[in-house]
């Protein structure tokens, strides 16, 4: 079983920036894809960022050229650089990891096995 625990959230105005983390312990793939999804009220999940054991990395399309994923393979972490943000990028974020990088690793993927409680991100005007 994979466990992950995720966190950076908070306020912040738009412009501003903040650093997400995701901690993950317990049993971990050779081949794997992490990432971040976020959720606002009424809406589906959707993918923000993910990247694979290779580090190849998949963004969607508003966050590119603002958002950057990193990983610590020695600690088992990503992290989620967020830059430049705007009042759309409000939303509770939710880290998750699955089975498979590669062409399977991209922001269109659902149904990870495995994800974190989440965390919240405000963007004010």
């Amino acid at each position: 079983q994979v466990q992950l625990t995720d966190s950076g959230g908070g306020s912040v105005q738009d412009g501003g920036s903040l650093r997400l983390s995701c901690v993950a312990s317990g049993n971990t793939y050779s081949s794997y894809c992490m990432g971040w999804l976020r959720q606002t009220p009424g809406k589906e999940r959707e993918g923000v960022a993910v990247i694979d054991n290779n580090g190849r990395t998949d963004y969607e399309e508003s966050v590119k050229g603002r958002f950057t994923i990193s990983q610590d393979h020695n600690k088992n972490i990503i992290y989620l650089q967020m830059d430049r943000l705007q009042v759309e990028d409000t939303a509770m974020y939710f880290c998750v990891a699955g089975r498979l990088g590669g062409s399977a690793c991209h922001t269109g993927r659902r149904g990870f096995p495995h994800a974190g409680q989440g965390t919240r991100v405000t963007v004010s005007s």
